[in-house]
């Protein structure tokens, strides 16, 4: 198990929990909310039969990093990851951001630019911009994140529960494209997250990635499914190409939000094509 130390909280470090593995051109694959870098199980094994060099890492206050209180905003979540691509002197890197994952993509481009980025991928992403405002109509009202927050603090675990359901669109893919197992391995992951962190990421979703998305001047491939509860494709993925000139988009058909799951073989063999 690899840790790197990304600060202090009073008498305490804080460390990033990663894995490093294979050879080959580097991957980091960032996970969604509340989840861990094992939730990129079925993308793992792909790329690195591919021959990849794959790295995962535990976002602070989920999986097996250390839980903070703070830091839980985007500029020190793109500062978590660029620390970690100068530990392991990456270049000439593709990252690929799931849901939540693409908040560090994006303030990662815009903060500290594209020098060691080959490319970059956003999967069922929260970018460009979530909240609704005058200049951006197309947003979710403000009293949703509120609800949402009232929720975890009420009973975290139990808003979970309802939250994978959803997930997976399980209603009408359970026993189907996933399992009662798979989704309770995920509910038992977001159970064991940090509740300060799980709480205090939600506003960390409202902020705005438009200008961010601008400085990517790599090539971008954005998947997103058509049947995404979490995150509509109409509010995030299919805004994500006109911030973005010359992006690939690819639009999954009945997938759910979480889609590196339940449609594996079709999001690994567009992530492979576009890597390639």
């Amino acid at each position: 198990m690899s840790y790197l130390k990304i600060g202090k909280e009073n008498s305490g470090t804080i460390d990033l929990y990663y894995e490093d593995h294979g050879e080959g051109k580097p991957v980091v694959l960032i996970h969604g909310w509340p989840l861990s870098g094992a939730s990129w199980e079925k993308q793992v094994s792909a790329l690195l039969e591919a021959g990849y060099r794959v790295i995962t890492y535990d976002r602070r206050g989920f999986g097996n990093s250390g839980r903070p209180a703070i830091g839980y905003d985007c500029d020190t979540l793109a500062e978590d990851l660029s620390k970690l691509i100068l530990h392991l002197d990456l270049h000439d890197v593709t990252l690929v951001g799931f849901s939540m994952g693409g908040v560090e993509v994006a303030r990662y481009a815009g903060n500290y630019g594209t020098e060691r980025l080959r490319k970059a991928v956003f999967i069922s992403s929260i970018t460009p911009f979530l909240l609704k405002g005058p200049d951006n109509p197309g947003g979710v009202d403000g009293t949703v994140f509120e609800s949402i927050k009232k929720a975890l603090s009420a009973d975290r675990p139990a808003f979970l529960t309802g939250f994978f359901q959803n997930f997976f669109n399980a209603d009408v893919l359970q026993g189907k494209k996933i399992s009662e197992e798979v989704i309770r391995m995920c509910w038992n992951i977001g159970s064991g997250a940090s509740p300060a962190g799980t709480l205090e990421c939600v506003s960390t979703w409202l902020a705005d990635f438009r200008n961010d998305l601008k400085q990517l001047d790599v090539p971008v491939l954005v998947i997103h499914g058509d049947a995404d509860r979490i995150l509509p494709i109409a509010a995030t993925g299919k805004r994500i190409a006109g911030y973005i000139s010359g992006s690939t988009f690819v639009e999954v058909k009945d997938a759910p939000h979480g889609l590196c799951w339940t449609h594996a073989d079709e999001v690994n063999r567009e992530l492979l094509k576009f890597i390639e």
